[in-house]
């Protein structure tokens, strides 16, 4: 009797650690939903990883992430944001354009999405105010159209007899082609140069753009912050034209580009991770966490390129870059 009894209880114990696996909760799965051609192991992607760290959440350990490549195509908005409601997510992240944070919020109104992208969500109609988003969005955003005169003002010292500068822009069927163009016009006016702006459809304009400017006197150029695939393009054209352009990312300074002044997108990244997407997943509404404005920027300049425009960067310039490629 007792060996029968040892024998049961044997067998209950090694039935034990089975059904307490299949009792445990699944890892919450969160959803990333960007535009562009980036790949999970990017600069931004580590960042949103090391955020969701610090929140303690580690992706592969208890979180899984859901990634959603539109490679420059809106197009396919739609269908990638339906296919993370579909898949149940946790969090959508949607990342760098209105379009993205339209399709998501088209396809849920439960599920919380958190942002990161150069706008005002309460004028495109994402949250009913900064402090009270009131519904399921919520996240942070860059300055977009701020930023005008100060990167004019930091192109024009390194390139101070340029009288005209060209900024290469979407056409009117942006939604913020108005406040980007406005804002360049009057930074113009107030720093005392002509503004020409050239307008593009997409990215087969970039080669006739470019050349219409330096056949127009442009003496610089500034990329305007237009959603457009192939960008990088912009930076082969400028050196092919010898025209010295400041960007609205590290990326086209990395990539040849004279310089570029943006909001720090890293730090941006990292705190949607650890501010928001952790804290949503600790229970918290993102109808109660006020959306956050960018407070870090950095300065980005390429010596190399400089050199080969035959442009001397100021030394006070250079006393304040976060980067300096040589």
């Amino acid at each position: 009797m007792k060996r029968r009894m040892f024998i049961a209880g044997l067998g209950s114990a090694a039935a034990w650690p089975v059904v307490a696996r299949g009792q445990r909760p699944a890892i919450p799965v969160i959803g990333y939903l960007d535009w562009q051609r980036r790949q999970p192991d990017d600069l931004f992607t580590n960042a949103l990883r090391a955020g969701l760290a610090d929140g303690g959440f580690i992706e592969g350990k208890n979180l899984s992430i859901e990634y959603r490549w539109a490679n420059g195509n809106f197009n396919l908005l739609p269908s990638l944001a339906a296919d993370l409601v579909r898949r149940q997510v946790a969090v959508i992240v949607v990342d760098g354009s209105i379009g993205s944070i339209r399709a998501a919020k088209d396809a849920t109104s439960t599920i919380p999405i958190v942002f990161t992208y150069a706008g005002d969500p309460v004028e495109d109609g994402f949250v009913a105010s900064l402090n009270r988003p009131g519904g399921n969005v919520t996240g942070m955003t860059t300055f977009g159209t701020e930023l005008a005169g100060k990167r004019l003002d930091l192109l024009l010292k390194v390139v101070p007899q340029a009288r005209k500068v060209g900024f290469l822009s979407g056409d009117k069927s942006y939604i913020t082609y108005e406040q980007q163009t406005t804002s360049m016009l009057a930074a113009g006016r107030a720093l005392g140069v002509q503004i020409m702006i050239v307008e593009c459809h997409d990215d087969r304009d970039f080669e006739a753009a470019l050349a219409k400017m330096v056949e127009g006197g442009a003496g610089g150029m500034i990329l305007g912050t237009f959603v457009f695939r192939n960008q990088l393009k912009v930076v082969s054209l400028a050196s092919l034209h010898k025209l010295p352009a400041i960007y609205w990312s590290r990326f086209f300074a990395r990539a040849g580009g004279l310089m570029s002044y943006d909001t720090d997108g890293i730090a941006v990244s990292r705190r949607i991770g650890s501010a928001y997407v952790a804290r949503i997943l600790k229970g918290e509404k993102p109808a109660d966490l006020p959306v956050q404005q960018a407070t870090r920027f950095e300065l980005v300049i390429n010596l190399k390129t400089a050199k080969a425009l035959g442009l001397t960067v100021p030394p006070s310039l250079l006393a304040i870059a976060d980067e300096v490629i040589e």
